[in-house]
């Protein structure tokens, strides 16, 4: 692992260390509130706001442009053949992995450090609710993207066999990423550190989808709608299912004078 990820697992764990117990503005406990149910609005609301996400429409326009004049598979072939970031097709397999590990393990420091309260039992509960929650977006977004490869047959570049498309390394390091940026929303943190923290996350997943590309083991657009995939699997289930505030979307009720409606709003 380089030194910008031990720096980025380092950051993870000190803030794990000092936030774990602490709580929300609220005084409530991250992942307490997490539900089966959070009503047809706020899924409503969580899937546009998903589906706005520029981490989402960004990489499905980008997939959509390689389609132009073959440039997808020559893209892939100038990558595989020159290897310029990772020097070798085998240091690219391998830091693919590590950069999907890496996002892994962010992930799950962010888990740890987000408020849960001084009670161990109730920390445990909340926590593992909150978990609970974040798993059924990875186990999504891992079995969609099996489906989609199995439906695709896409041959890969090397010629290895026929799951190119997506890319599962790329989906699964995006929707870890994801789920880790939301959580750092929940801990108590300065802009800058905030910032550092989200941009050393957005770094694991292009570094995964261009290790991909120069292992030889996907197109451009496979990494491209993997990331797109991971990001809105992650956000939707995050913010409809976790029972979190969100300032990205909020749901609300107003009363009128012959019944009522339901309003909702997001940040762009």
């Amino acid at each position: 692992m380089g030194m910008g990820l031990q720096r980025l697992f380092i950051a993870l764990v000190s803030i794990a260390t000092l936030s774990g117990c602490s709580t929300l503005p609220d005084g409530g406990r991250w992942g307490e509130d997490a539900t089966l149910v959070p009503g047809w609005e706020r899924i409503r609301a969580s899937a546009v706001e998903a589906a706005r996400d520029p981490w989402v429409w960004g990489p499905l326009l980008g997939a959509a442009a390689f389609q132009i004049d073959d440039w997808d598979r020559r893209t892939a072939d100038w990558a595989r053949e020159n290897t310029p970031v990772f020097g070798s097709t085998d240091n690219a397999a391998q830091w693919s992995d590590d950069l999907r590990s890496a996002s892994a393990w962010a992930h799950y420091a962010t888990i740890l450090a987000t408020p849960g309260g001084e009670e161990p039992g109730e920390w445990l509960l909340a926590k593992a609710k909150g978990a609970l929650v974040q798993a059924a977006a990875t186990s999504a977004t891992s079995n969609l993207t099996s489906a989609l490869k199995d439906a695709s047959g896409r041959e890969r570049p090397n010629g290895t066999d026929d799951l190119s498309f997506p890319s599962g390394h790329t989906s699964s390091t995006a929707v870890h990423a994801r789920l880790a940026s939301r959580n750092l929303e929940s801990i108590d943190l300065d802009p800058g550190t905030r910032r550092a923290l989200d941009a050393g996350l957005a770094a694991l997943t292009i570094g995964t989808s261009w290790a991909r590309i120069e292992a030889g083991y996907h197109f451009p657009s496979d990494t491209l709608v993997g990331m797109a995939l991971g990001h809105f699997i992650g956000s939707f289930v995050n913010d409809a299912f976790l029972g979190l505030e969100s300032s990205r979307v909020s749901v609300a009720p107003a009363p009128l004078p012959d019944g009522a409606a339901v309003s909702w709003r997001w940040e762009f």
